[in-house]
């Protein structure tokens, strides 16, 4: 039985809804995006496995493997990956219905129709085109749950004792250009916590919202120190950054505020460990808690993403650089890639749609991308895992 052609797919993915968000009250199951997909995967020969996440029950991970005969399913050949959450979204800012396909101005708007559910419509129909007979080595999708808030998904993937792809290409968007390095990710709270009081005896408390500003002036030098200090020029921005992104504190004007909190958002570069840079925070607020004792708490609001570190001369970079015709990239944005890497596979980042669409409302596909992006993935898998006829 035929799959249902690429528009039909493309509109059954976006409305199945599957936002991961922080708040419970947003965050959603993506059971039936999976669900969808291993059905689809199975129309055209591919054994799938279904698998809950530990950490985050009621988010499923899809594995489905196709191989020539006589070869191991689970060794060599390509992995096509990509997630199936979006992040949440404010209806009041969409001009459209988030979870139904809309065509304008040769456009095809959706939540997820780049970040990036719709990928799985371009690796289904690619393979549907490609000859059976002619396969020569596994072909493997993956599908994850909470890449937009955990990345828990990839990060189970990433224990799997038996799987050893050769190559994995991660399909968010760059508009078809491949990506072969990018910045990590940590996201940590900065919590003050001070002693209330009324606030016509300011001694009698500890403002908050004061020691705060102490913090964050020590945090905005830690920002200009990470812009000295490191760098790769590969990067348009070379150097870690450090963004105050979200604060509140206190409930009214009369009372001394105690409690304020400050999360923040930091992106290192390859080289630049996790553990170093955490060491580094620490270092910033460590002034503030020795003047006030045991004032201020650092908390990561999820586990930190490290950053990916592959290299331009790779034959799977090279291979999608002469496809595309375009030449590998770094980016300061972060993936799935640097927990996927860790199955031992070349790996890089490259799928249709552009990044300056992701987490935007009126999230759209240019209908115009979509037949050279559909060759340039189709090639990228012939020439990876089929032989041609003579």
């Amino acid at each position: 039985m035929p799959l249902p052609d690429f528009r039909t797919m493309y509109s059954e993915l976006i409305a199945r809804p599957s936002v991961s968000a922080l708040d419970p009250s947003l965050n959603q199951s993506n059971r039936a995006v999976i669900e969808l997909l291993a059905h689809w995967c199975e129309q055209l020969g591919f054994s799938t496995e279904i698998t809950e996440l530990h950490s985050a029950p009621g988010k499923f991970n899809l594995l489905a493997r196709k191989c020539p005969p006589g070869l191991a399913e689970q060794t060599g050949g390509l992995m096509l990956a990509g997630h199936t959450d979006t992040v949440p979204f404010d209806d009041s800012r969409w001009n459209f219905d988030p979870f139904q396909l809309s065509e304008k101005d040769n456009r095809l708007y959706g939540l997820g129709s780049i970040d990036m559910k719709g990928f799985f419509a371009f690796v289904l129909k690619a393979l549907e085109e490609l000859q059976e007979a002619q396969q020569s080595a596994p072909v493997m999708i993956l599908a994850t749950a909470d890449e937009e808030i955990t990345m828990a998904g990839a990060q189970e993937i990433a224990r799997h004792g038996n799987l050893k792809p050769a190559r994995c290409i991660i399909g968010e968007p760059t508009d078809m250009v491949p990506v072969y390095t990018h910045k990590g990710h940590m996201s940590s709270a900065i919590r003050i916590t001070g002693r209330s009081g009324h606030s016509s005896d300011p001694d009698r408390g500890l403002n908050a919202i004061e020691v705060m500003q102490q913090v964050i002036a020590n945090l905005l030098q830690l920002k200009e120190d990470l812009k000295n200090k490191y760098s790769l020029s590969d990067f348009i921005i070379p150097y870690p950054t450090l963004n105050l992104g979200h604060i509140h504190g206190g409930d009214n004007a009369n009372r001394i505020c105690g409690c304020c909190e400050l999360h923040i958002d930091l992106r290192p570069l390859p080289g630049l460990s996790i553990t170093e840079l955490q060491a580094l925070l620490m270092q910033a607020v460590a002034p503030i808690n020795k003047r006030y004792p045991d004032s201020v708490s650092v908390i990561d609001l999820h586990d930190p993403i490290p950053a990916f570190h592959g290299t331009r001369d790779c034959a799977l970079v090279k291979l999608a650089e002469k496809i595309s015709g375009q030449q590998a990239v770094a980016v300061n944005y972060c993936t799935e890639a640097p927990f996927l890497q860790q199955l031992g596979c070349e790996t890089i980042v490259m799928g249709p749609g552009s990044i300056a669409q992701a987490h935007q409302p009126d999230e759209y596909l240019a209908m115009e991308k979509i037949k050279p992006s559909q060759q340039i993935l189709t090639e990228l898998i012939k020439q990876q895992c089929f032989t041609c006829s003579a």
